[in-house]
């Protein structure tokens, strides 16, 4: 059963919120929508979902058109970053809800419900109110209750988003478990691209309303096929820069200069855009060949076991993030070192070349 867009938009008076999108969405696999706040996630995953008017373009599911169906018909299930569960209901009664509505055999009902509940671990509190719950398990309700129902299409807006770190860390490593097998259309909507890569799958970028690129999670966050894929596939943000390409050395404007080799080394001489992760650009020289620059550091941040630093250099602001503690100054020049065999070296248009 897969969910199928073909040149789908979503406009509301003059303002275009989804851009014409055409996207294949297999059963049977994870995928993610991946994209900073305002990119469009939420907007694509209500026109999948039936919940706002498609502008254009169609919407097909195993092969039937259902772009005028309503949210009910599609058999769908939605679960949102906010707990969204019965107050008045018992946890049994917030699973067993749409199959209720749906007219299921009681026996049915409750087979269905006792297995998703022991998938997530929600056996013992099924005779509670939901503000008997924690956030996670009330959480774990909603999920549930989609599991249950065993929904052709299950969509899940950002729904780890309020829960503490280490719920988040429990329920994101579930999931994908949790739906394989099922047949069902998962998409998943993120603004992390750590979570992205952690959840696996498949994962569409998402930037100004339009679908960037898709396919393997792992592929394209190694081959952004754009500066703007890779902007969005990367946190801290990715440096980037203009750079001067001259026979095999190029320049950037801040005065360090590297020796290009393999595809880069064999484009034509002009000016491009340089790309590199933060987790590339380090404090020490980690090997030969390195790069080394100059910057002044502005901001400095610790987190955990890592330490990152937000410098200056040229006309830009480079980030570099690197385990271990540094002993930085803010306001001072520090040396800083780029990997060169991580660089991403793209065309004025954005392209990627090298």
């Amino acid at each position: 059963m897969a969910l199928d867009l073909q040149a789908v938009t979503k406009r509301v008076g003059q303002i275009t919120y989804i851009k014409p999108t055409s996207l294949m969405l297999e059963p049977g696999r994870f995928n993610v929508l991946l994209g900073e706040t305002g990119s469009g996630k939420s907007s694509l995953i209500k026109l999948m979902a039936g919940l706002d008017r498609v502008a254009s373009g169609r919407i097909v599911m195993d092969g039937q058109d259902v772009t005028g169906m309503s949210p009910q018909k599609r058999n769908i299930s939605l679960v949102h970053q906010f707990f969204v569960n019965y107050p008045q209901m018992t946890v049994f009664d917030n699973i067993a809800s749409p199959l209720r509505v749906a007219g299921m055999a009681r026996s049915e009902i409750q087979g269905r419900v006792e297995a998703a509940a022991d998938v997530l671990q929600l056996r013992p509190m099924l005779k509670r109110r939901p503000h008997e719950l924690s956030g996670g398990q009330q959480q774990r309700t909603a999920l549930a209750r989609a599991i249950a129902k065993e929904s052709t299409a299950v969509f899940l807006d950002e729904p780890l988003a309020n829960l503490d770190y280490k719920l988040r860390e429990e329920l994101r490593d579930q999931l994908p478990e949790l739906f394989a097998g099922r047949g069902a259309v998962v998409v998943y909507a993120t603004s992390e691209p750590a979570e992205a890569l952690m959840l696996g799958g498949w994962t569409a970028l998402m930037s100004d309303g339009q679908v960037t690129q898709f396919g393997p999670t792992a592929e394209i966050y190694r081959n952004p096929n754009t500066l703007t894929s890779a902007k969005v596939f990367s946190d801290p943000p990715i440096n980037s820069a203009a750079v001067v390409k001259q026979g095999t050395t190029a320049r950037l404007a801040g005065g360090a200069e590297w020796t290009l080799t393999g595809k880069a080394a064999d484009l034509a001489d002009g000016s491009y855009t340089v790309a590199i992760r933060p987790n590339y650009v380090s404090p020490l020289r980690l090997a030969e060949g390195h790069v080394a620059m100059t910057g002044k550091v502005l901001v400095t941040e610790l987190s955990g076991s890592e330490s990152s630093a937000h410098f200056a250099m040229g006309d830009g602001a480079w980030v570099s993030l690197a385990a271990g503690v540094h002993p930085y100054r803010v306001g001072e020049d520090h040396a800083f070192f780029m990997d060169p065999n991580r660089c991403f070296y793209f065309a004025p248009d954005g392209a990627l070349v090298a």
